[in-house]
């Protein structure tokens, strides 16, 4: 069996969707399991329409109506019947939604979040599911949520793998074309879980563990995994093959082409991984497997942006030893800091973390109880794999670098 996933860049209107059932006649799509994401931008505009829930309510029917007419119009250009039953499925799945703002008495945003923000995925395999039965390719829609157990870390979720093997193995048709959404579970209460933001790989990669399926093959806009971003990087070179350790390297340090919780399940079943272009879906892409060197040889550029970088000292000038680094990991734990980049020396510590979940203030009150603080914000961390001197010093240039650390094999770089 393969697990295809296709991301919302692929299905941002009408013409996506039907690219998506070209490339499915094309590559074939029995004994295929299709992951699919929100449409589009649909993921930002619900976090719009979740953030003025809280903030301003006013426009919460607004911001929702931008969504429902963004979708209104995919369904008029696939559709030529507007009493088709997919009209009343969408209406009932954004009623649904509406339902919940009204009648939620939970103040925690991440509950709030992981409620609603899924019905981007429902409503898009929704809307693919009944147009790919339209035109011939018989499918069977699910509902993720049957299947991915996790916990209730709302919006960044840990898997109950044996229960969701459980789930797959006993309750999914493996004959079937199957089109399910990325991004989503559930906790043991039924309430909707999320695993993070472009979870929709890592979807792909429990379906294929639980499946041990023949292979995963990501659907981009690019032509494979590249060596750097070309939104910020020129000359962007096609990478023909990497080993899992080094997808995991680059995916650790932020590369967006995989997602870091991606590759784990796949290396353990040594399930091959592809990414390739859904405009031009016969070409080769890159294929992520056991062994395969880095192909070709060449430096792999990854930035990640609105970093904060925290700048320590000890007040008294004494050392910054193991009692003090406990005590400041212990408050990014406390404060769901994710860690990208740390250097310390006698009396400092230098940390660069991302601010998901908004605690920054929090976590600099409670430093600068026993610390002198410094911090740094809208800073960029670029890391360089297989760096050379040339691209250090091409990195480095016109730019203030706050923080650089050399290992062997990779070299970070914080600069304002």
């Amino acid at each position: 069996m393969r697990v295809y996933k296709f991301g919302g860049a692929s299905v941002k209107d009408a013409n996506g969707v039907k690219n998506l059932a070209a490339v499915l006649e094309e590559t074939g799509y029995s004994n295929t399991l299709v992951v699919v994401s929100a449409m589009g931008k649909t993921t930002n505009a619900m976090e719009v329409v979740i953030k003025n829930y809280f903030e301003n309510k006013g426009e919460l029917q607004s911001s929702l109506h931008e969504v429902i007419k963004y979708h209104n119009e995919i369904l008029l250009d696939l559709f030529d019947n507007e009493r088709h039953a997919v009209f009343t499925t969408v209406k009932a799945l954004f009623d649904e939604l509406n339902l919940f703002f009204k009648s939620n008495k939970s103040p925690d945003y991440n509950y709030v979040y992981d409620q609603t923000i899924g019905f981007g995925e429902l409503i898009s395999t929704t809307i693919i599911s009944h147009y790919l039965n339209d035109i011939g390719l018989k499918n069977n829609w699910l509902d993720v949520r049957d299947f991915i157990k996790t916990d209730n870390y709302y919006r960044r979720a840990n898997v109950n793998w044996e229960e969701t093997q459980e789930n797959i193995s006993k309750n999914l048709d493996r004959g079937l074309l199957n089109i399910t959404q990325g991004f989503l579970g559930s906790d043991s209460n039924n309430f909707t879980t999320t695993l993070g933001r472009e979870g929709s790989d890592y979807t792909a990669a429990i379906f294929a563990y639980a499946l041990n399926a023949k292979s995963v093959t990501i659907w981009k806009d690019v032509p494979g995994v590249l060596n750097a971003d070309p939104r910020y990087f020129e000359n962007a070179t096609l990478l023909n093959q990497i080993s899992y350790r080094e997808a995991i390297e680059l995916a650790f340090y932020g590369a967006s082409v995989i997602h870091p919780k991606t590759l784990q399940p796949l290396q353990q079943k040594e399930i091959p991984l592809y990414v390739k272009s859904f405009l031009n879906p016969k070409a080769g892409g890159t294929c992520v497997s056991k062994g395969k060197t880095l192909e070709p040889e060449a430096p792999c550029f990854i930035v990640k942006k609105n970093q904060i970088l925290i700048a320590l000292s000890s007040l008294d000038f004494s050392y910054i030893v193991e009692e003090n680094i406990s005590e400041i990991f212990r408050l990014l734990h406390l404060y769901k800091m994710k860690v990208d980049v740390i250097q310390n020396s006698a009396i400092s510590f230098s940390v660069c973390v991302d601010n998901i979940y908004n605690n920054r203030d929090k976590l600099l009150q409670h430093l600068k109880a026993k610390f002198n603080v410094t911090c740094y914000d809208d800073v960029s961390l670029y890391t360089i794999r297989h760096y050379t001197d040339e691209a250090i010093k091409e990195l480095e240039k016109d730019k203030t670098v706050l923080l650089k650390q050399l290992t062997q094999e990779t070299v970070q770089i914080v600069t304002k």
